[in-house]
């Protein structure tokens, strides 16, 4: 498949569906969840729709992103914005999903993760995302992961670039 270079192409971090289908009507589970604001929930759910219907999203080959998004998000495609989200992920939908090579060094971490990252301590578990975002020039979309904003110096050295939908005061993420 050739690239579609016009649009502009984004990794999204699992957590900006997860805040799009936040039920504010359900109490926080017995993890101790906190619930987000309706602004930061709004935002989620504008980027969402904008990357499925204007944007090209980045997914590596091997699947371990839509893993963590099937982890996270249900299949069916509802009934959040973030289950839509998914939906088009799995159905790879021509000219909005691209699935790229993500390769991986002998000690199991990503050949273009900047060894800086790893080094500060950058979460394994997003370490996907900012390899992948490295790899092909695009923007990660980040909505309440603190580790985006924590690092956000050694990122932008690194020349990757994060939009943190809900802004990087982390006090703004979450209702009192």
């Amino acid at each position: 498949m050739k690239r579609n270079r016009s649009r502009w192409r984004v990794v999204v971090d699992t957590n900006v569906p997860v805040v799009a289908n936040y039920d504010q009507m359900s109490p926080p589970s017995s993890r101790g969840d906190r619930i987000p604001t309706i602004s930061c929930q709004l935002k989620a759910i504008q980027a969402l729709l904008e990357a499925i219907e204007k944007h090209c999203i980045l997914l590596d080959i091997d699947g371990s992103i839509q893993d963590e998004y099937r982890r996270q998000l249900n299949p069916r495609g509802q009934p959040g914005v973030g289950d839509r989200f998914y939906l088009e992920v799995i159905n790879s939908a021509p000219g909005r999903i691209e699935r790229v090579e993500l390769p991986r060094r002998g000690d199991g971490e990503y050949e273009n993760l900047p060894q800086s990252l790893i080094d500060c301590g950058f979460d394994r578990s997003d370490r996907k995302f900012a390899a992948l975002a490295k790899q092909e020039n695009a923007v990660v979309l980040n909505a309440v992961d603190s580790d985006w904003v924590e690092k956000a110096l050694i990122l932008e050295i690194e020349n990757i670039s994060v939009n943190n939908l809900c802004g990087c005061d982390l006090r703004d993420w979450f209702k009192s």
